[in-house]
């Protein structure tokens, strides 16, 4: 695994999900309404650690679920025939909630499409949000991040590696 190409280490993922925290925070007048829900598999992580620096911060502990959006993706069928499906868990209710929807790479918006429906399944939300550690554009549906850690200017060829200790034994990110 090459890292020459690396973009993020540990201790400015560590920074940039304090700025993202910052910023949710100053956002929302109240934090009451506020829960967060993190995409598999990255963005489970991304989520958790929010929470942790949100309660830190501010003294709220938010509700926090994970989502797998696999079968609500327009593309499975032409990625596996047999995918696999993970754990969704929403342990509260969403209608009238702001949702912040958690993922490592916004990139072309189809994950995040599908995870809008994937939501609205389980009821209706008073506001849907997006954060995301690194959004590198080409877009193929109107998606936007509310709260974005960088940018980073790629090909669409291009490969973006997100690596979370808690999955991947260490924190950084680089481009293939």
């Amino acid at each position: 695994m090459s890292t020459s190409n690396t973009i993020l280490d540990a201790a400015n993922i560590d920074r940039i999900l304090s700025e993202l925290t910052g910023n949710i925070i100053d956002k929302n007048d109240t934090l009451e309404k506020l829960v967060l829900i993190g995409i598999h598999t990255r963005g489970v992580y991304l989520a958790g650690r929010l929470q942790t620096k949100i309660k830190k911060t501010s003294g709220v502990d938010l509700p926090t679920g994970t989502m797998d959006i696999t079968l609500y993706r327009d593309d499975w069928t032409r990625i596996t025939q047999n995918p696999v499906v993970r754990k969704t868990d929403i342990p509260f209710a969403v209608d009238e909630k702001i949702i912040i929807l958690v993922d490592d790479v916004l990139f072309t918006g189809r994950t995040i499409r599908a995870a809008l429906d994937a939501i609205i399944d389980f009821g209706r939300p008073g506001r849907i949000e997006l954060a995301v550690l690194i959004d590198r554009g080409h877009r193929e549906v109107p998606i936007q991040a509310d709260y974005v850690g960088i940018t980073i200017d790629t090909k669409p060829s291009d490969r973006i590696n997100v690596l979370l200790s808690e999955h991947d034994g260490e924190d950084k990110v680089f481009l293939e």
